[in-house]
C-alpha cells in the first residue's frame, strides 16, 4: 500500500485538526499506542523468557497498526507527507550507512 494512501485512508477516521488540543491528543496518542507496543515485549521478556517462537505477532501487529495511524494522522496536522517522510528517513540511514555511522550517537551524524 502506498504510504499516502494509507495516510488519506486514516484520516477518514481521525478528529477535526480544529479540535481542541488535537495536536496534544496525537502526540499523547502517539506515545501511548508506542508504550503498549513496549509493554506486549515487556510480558514477552517476564512471562515468556524471551523466547521468540511466543511472540504474539497479530497482536504485536494491531499495535503497530494503531502507532501507525497516530504517525499517519500527526504527520497530516502538521502537513507532512508519509511518502516524503519515509523517503527522506531511508534517504538519511542510506548516507549514515555509506559513511559508516549508522551504529553511533547524535541525530546529525
Amino acid at each position: 500500500m502506498d504510504l499516502d494512501a494509507y495516510q488519506r485512508g486514516a484520516l477518514r477516521t481521525a478528529a477535526s485538526r480544529d479540535k481542541r488540543n488535537e495536536l496534544l491528543h496525537l502526540v499523547l496518542g502517539l506515545v501511548g499506542e508506542s508504550g503498549e507496543v513496549a509493554e506486549k515485549f515487556k510480558k514477552w521478556v517476564r512471562d515468556l523468557d524471551s523466547d521468540e517462537s511466543r511472540i504474539d505477532r497479530a497482536d504485536i501487529a494491531k499495535e503497530l497498526g494503531d502507532v501507525l495511524w497516530y504517525v499517519a494522522v500527526l504527520a497530516d496536522y502538521l502537513d507532512l507527507s508519509l511518502n516524503d517522510i519515509a523517503a527522506a528517513n531511508l534517504a538519511k540511514l542510506a548516507s549514515r550507512h555509506r559513511r559508516g555511522v549508522l551504529g553511533g550517537s547524535g541525530d546529525n551524524r
